[in-house]
């Protein structure tokens, strides 16, 4: 209680009017309750930052924590970069904003600007709101030291987040986050100038990358552009949303990066709006219901794509009009496969003029993803890998086969997020909508669809079906409780052998290390207790993992059946899945005895 009075009281005597307020009137009118929520524990810096509601408190995100967290990467980034002050570092930010706490992701960008400017690094601050992955790019592009990008993606409109890169334009991994969240503990007292923000705005070491960024992306994703004649000419309507978020001017300029056609834009959704008035949830991997504008629209001009962006633009989500008039929505796997196989196409299409040989090629996904791609790269002859869970993995991978000389072709994971060039070291939803766009033309030119091209690579490759979901639960507990019994299933450390009359040949747990179908049955993937992750095996060709979330109250489970080119009996292989999910709900989630909240429909 001293601890928390004291975190108190130092919150109080800050220079945010709006947070102290609040504070002073949670102390007058003794909400312990609120109090312990916005102070009770802080925020952990972690490889994906930080990210949680906006409001007072250490718990929460606000110029203070903003400050604390800056000043530790400040002195970690001058521990571990002497020519700090020579390269510098970016800032972006999206359209979030929450008017009770003065909080927003500009004013955030600006007090992290202070704060490095302070102590004489150059920052690269983006004058207006940008996609998350012009902060990648331009970490890469300019050479600089790190970047960060203070957006909470497509999380509920009360939350922020801060996202940082390191210098080789992929997101941090450890060591650098623990590094990171030791130094910020050493410097929770704002330095002199830190909240100094007029002056840091006027400073030189300041300066402005949006213009220059913004034309050296749209110029650089046309290295991926290799139908312009037929983009020119193509006749197919696309529809495109950003769920009032920062996509629409960025995805319209790089489909004229494209000679596209400029998609018809969701009037209702797309400029900014931190309140995101017209959907229940700013996600549009949650699917038709992010998405309804977005369908009466393609009616109403005969478009038969939609193309959708998350808020800060870094991921994409395609649905296509089929035969019979309805909607189809897309999967995250299902574009991997349709994504993988188009930029694959286009890769054999320069290697006839010469271009870097077919062993040097490398795709890569991660751990949950759809297993597709590894079934075209053993048909086709190029190298597959799987990562962990996270852009975060797969974008130091690919940086670490660049350097060696490879070409990284592609990489996704099924949360539809797709990194289609080299030149953005982590899911990019711009590219992806542009050069989907063109791929959607190509296939009109052939009197095809992206459905029927689906139906080909499954039926060339082998169906890959997947089912993926997730229960909501906000007790650390239950979920610990719901994991250990896994590890303890049939007796101390033993792991369910069935699953609902579906044998189980192999198990792996990346929170404990363990892998059966290791020799020394040691995992192969990189390890953390700090999250949950184990994945089945079935004999019937089913995997199945579960895992939490790093920045949501989510039990995951991602599952998928995988089958032999030939094996084209879907609705037999489809209800096989589903009974194979059912029993995994019922045997080890056990959601009514867990009190486990199941995703909204």
């Amino acid at each position: 209680m001293v601890s928390l009075i004291r975190k108190v009281k130092f919150c109080v005597s800050l220079q945010n009017p709006k947070t102290a307020a609040a504070v002073r009137t949670m102390v007058k009118d003794r909400a312990m309750s609120e109090l312990q929520k916005c102070f009770g524990a802080c925020m952990e810096f972690g490889t994906a930052g930080l990210r949680a509601a906006m409001g007072p408190g250490v718990s929460c995100m606000n110029d203070l924590t903003i400050i604390q967290t800056t000043q530790g990467f400040c002195v970690y980034l001058e521990q571990c970069f002497t020519d700090l002050k020579q390269r510098g570092v970016v800032i972006g930010f999206d359209a979030r904003a929450h008017p009770p706490s003065g909080g927003s992701s500009k004013r955030f960008a600006c007090l992290a600007a202070s704060v490095l400017i302070s102590r004489g690094v150059p920052v690269y601050l983006f004058s207006d709101i940008t996609p998350t992955p012009y902060v990648p790019f331009t970490v890469s592009h300019l050479g600089l030291c790190a970047g960060v990008m203070v957006t909470a993606s497509h999380n509920p409109k009360q939350d922020n987040g801060y996202k940082v890169y390191w210098a080789n334009g992929a997101q941090i991994i450890p060591p650098h986050d623990k590094g990171i969240a030791a130094a910020i503990e050493q410097n929770l007292e704002p330095w002199p100038k830190s909240w100094d923000t007029d002056g840091a705005l006027q400073s030189s070491l300041l300066n402005d990358p949006y213009q220059d960024i913004h034309r050296e992306y749209c110029q650089t994703i046309q290295q991926h552009c290799f139908h312009r004649e037929l983009n020119k000419n193509t006749k197919v309507k696309v529809v495109h949303t950003s769920v009032h978020g920062v996509g629409h001017i960025f995805v319209q300029a790089a489909f004229k990066a494209f000679d596209l056609q400029p998609p018809y834009a969701v009037e209702e959704q797309k400029d900014p709006d931190p309140e995101f008035p017209t959907v229940k949830y700013p996600n549009p991997e949650e699917g038709e219901g992010v998405l309804t504008l977005s369908f009466a629209l393609a009616d109403k001009e005969g478009a038969t794509v939609i193309l959708a962006n998350d808020p800060d633009a870094d991921r994409l989500a395609i649905a296509e009009k089929q035969e019979s008039g309805q909607w189809r929505v897309f999967s995250g796997n299902e574009l991997g496969a349709l994504l993988g196989w188009w930029i694959f196409q286009c890769w054999k299409q320069q290697k006839e003029d010469g271009k870097a040989s077919i062993k040097d090629v490398y795709m890569l996904s991660s751990t949950v993803s759809s297993k597709i791609l590894r079934a075209i790269a053993v048909k086709e002859g190029f190298h597959f890998e799987e990562t962990l869970t996270g852009f975060k993995w797969m974008g130091n991978r690919a940086k670490e086969l660049l350097d060696q000389g490879k070409t990284v072709l592609f990489a996704f994971e099924e949360a539809i997020g797709y990194m289609c060039s080299p030149a953005v070291l982590d899911k990019d939803g711009v590219s992806a909508a542009a050069i989907a766009g063109e791929f959607v033309s190509y296939l009109a030119s052939k009197n095809r669809t992206l459905s029927h091209q689906l139906r080909s690579i499954y039926e060339e490759y082998g169906y890959h079906i997947s089912k993926n979901s997730y229960f909501i639960c906000h007790d650390q507990d239950t979920i610990k409780r719901l994991f250990e019994r896994l590890r303890n299933y049939d007796g101390k450390n033993s792991y369910p052998k069935e699953c609902g009359g579906f044998a189980i040949t192999a198990v792996r747990d990346l929170t404990t290390g363990y892998d059966s179908n290791q020799p020394d049955n040691k995992a192969v993937l990189p390890t953390s207790k700090s999250s949950q992750m184990i994945t089945f095996t079935f004999a019937n060709g089913g995997v199945a993992t579960m895992r939490t979330s790093g920045t949501e109250p989510k039990i995951k489970y991602y599952t998928e059946l995988c089958a032999a080119p030939g094996n084209s009996d879907l609705n037999q292989l489809k209800t096989e899945l589903d009974n194979l999910v059912d029993a995994i709900v019922e045997h080890f989630y056990q959601p009514e005895k867990n009190n486990l909240t199941p995703r909204p429909e």
